[in-house]
Parts: structure tokens; C-alpha cells; sequence
């Protein structure tokens, strides 16, 4: 698991970077886990553009991701190691006993031929990708696929090279301070799975043209300074001279750094031991 860099055979080509997919063991993937995925394009239901900079890219199929790990006490053989599209992680094919397949994301250090186990029990080894409750993970382990609601499944820690690490365990919460910095209450009795998330060279890929964020589905973004004023608040005036030097805005007049967003009143708030940097 690495990057290649590229010979400098065009100028897009001279800093371009890309991961060797030497980890990935399998080509294409299980049919019986893939569905058709839909582009939207940044627009909603009635058609009107709510996200910016999306629109084109590669046709997909969406992968079906194991988040909830509800086979319990079924040891899962790893049959391969594949790539995912949707995803900046790997996701590692798993079979059961009862010959059901399944995916789920691949950490780091699990290999084809491993066996792993989602279990509500104690005595269970603290292996890369065990799927456990929280109550039974010692203090200081690295996890990912996080639950924040006993049940619903893992919803943060998903990324590559991420992981979330358990500081402490209080009453019915642990202390788990997440990739951000932020430390969290996570009820015990929700789930988690040992290891640090693959593909750890994820953030260092270097691009080197703008075809290849087309390719992802996102499209260029546009300076305010280079807009007319009627189109952003720091459009306008002659040359490059926008409206003087403003503190910095979004085209809807919300400052863009320092700014805090998040709804004061937000019932989770309560739940943050220490918030991340801002």
C-alpha cells in the first residue's frame, strides 16, 4: 500500500501522484452486493442546485457496506480486499459460516485468509476488525465504524487512514476523542471495531490535472473576486481590486473563517467533553 509517481511525460503528469492498489487482491466485485447509483448532480427533489461543484464523473455501482455488523458470534473469513469508488477506504469481502457474503471497510493489517467476528461477548480477542461494544474495548485501543446510537450502525470514523481512540470510560459513556481532535460521550453499549481504517496514503494523492477531479465528480470552483457584484460579495470593481478587502464571505454574506455554524441549542451538544480546534 503506497503511491506511484508518474514520469513527467505531459506538465500534468510532472507532480501527479496515485495509490498502487497493491493492497486490492480481487478485480471486480460481488455482483449479489452491488446497486445502481444515481447521480443527482447537486440538485434536490424539485431540481434546484443545493451543493455546488458537483455534476459529472464516472458512472458508478454502489458498493453494500456492512456498517451494523449484526452477524453475532459468526466467525467471517476474509475472501478479498477490493476498491471502492464511493469511498476513499478499501473494503474487504467477508464470507460466513452460512456461505453469506458481505462487505465491510477494510482497516489497516487485515489480510485475505484472516478470520474476524462481530460479538456481544467479553472474552473476545481485541483483533484488527472484531466488531465490539465499546464496554468491552480497553482504554487507549484505536477504533472506526463508530455507532453514535446503540444499534444504528457505525456513521463517523469511515475514511481512510482515520481512527478514533478510547480515552476513558465513565458511568454508561466513554470518553472517545475522534480524528478531529473533539471528545466525545459514546454510549457503551454501542459498537465499534478495532484498527485504524486502510489505505493511510489516501490524503498525500496528488491529482495533477483538473480532469482528474472531473473524473470525481466535482466541478471547478469559481474566486469571488473573480465574479460581478451582483453574482458575490466580493465581486465587482476594476481589475483585481473586488469590493476593497473585505472580511472574507460566502455568496450568501456568511463569514467563511473563524465563523462557528453549528446550532448553539444542537441537543447533541451536551455530549462534547472538548471541542475540536477550531
Amino acid at each position: 500500500m503506497g503511491l506511484i509517481k508518474f514520469k513527467p511525460t505531459t506538465p500534468s503528469r510532472r507532480h501527479m501522484s496515485g495509490p498502487d492498489f497493491s493492497e486490492i487482491t480481487k478485480g471486480k466485485p460481488e455482483k449479489s452486493l452491488l446497486l445502481p447509483l444515481k447521480k443527482s448532480g447537486g440538485r434536490n427533489a424539485y431540481g434546484r442546485m443545493t451543493v455546488r461543484h458537483r455534476g459529472g464523473g464516472h458512472k458508478r455501482m454502489l458498493r453494500i457496506i456492512d456498517f451494523k455488523r449484526n452477524l453475532f458470534e459468526a466467525p467471517a473469513k476474509v475472501l478479498a480486499i477490493e476498491y471502492d469508488p464511493n469511498r476513499s477506504a478499501r473494503i474487504a469481502l467477508v464470507e460466513y459460516p452460512d456461505k453469506e457474503k458481505r462487505y465491510i471497510l477494510a482497516p489497516q493489517g487485515l489480510n485475505v485468509g484472516e478470520e474476524v467476528i462481530s460479538s456481544n461477548q467479553k472474552d473476545i480477542e481485541i483483533k484488527t476488525g472484531n466488531c465490539l461494544l465499546l464496554r468491552h474495548i480497553p482504554s487507549g485501543t484505536l477504533i472506526h465504524n463508530l455507532e453514535m446510537s446503540k444499534g444504528k450502525g457505525g456513521q463517523i470514523v469511515r475514511s481512510a487512514g482515520s481512527s478514533a481512540q478510547i480515552m476513558a470510560k465513565e458511568g454508561d459513556f466513554a470518553h472517545v476523542r475522534l480524528p478531529s481532535g473533539e471528545v466525545r460521550l459514546i454510549n457503551l453499549d454501542c459498537r465499534a471495531t478495532i484498527g485504524q481504517i486502510g489505505n493511510i496514503d489516501h490524503g498525500a494523492v496528488i491529482l495533477g490535472k483538473a480532469g482528474k477531479s472531473r473524473w470525481l465528480g466535482i466541478r471547478p470552483s469559481v474566486r469571488g473576486v473573480a465574479m460581478n457584484a451582483v453574482d458575490h460579495p466580493h465581486g465587482g470593481g476594476e481589475g483585481k481590486s473586488g469590493q476593497g478587502n473585505p472580511h472574507p464571505v460566502t455568496p450568501w454574506g456568511k463569514p467563511t473563517k473563524g465563523y462557528r455554524t453549528r446550532n448553539r441549542n444542537k441537543y447533541s451538544k451536551k455530549f462534547i467533553v472538548k471541542r475540536r480546534k477550531p
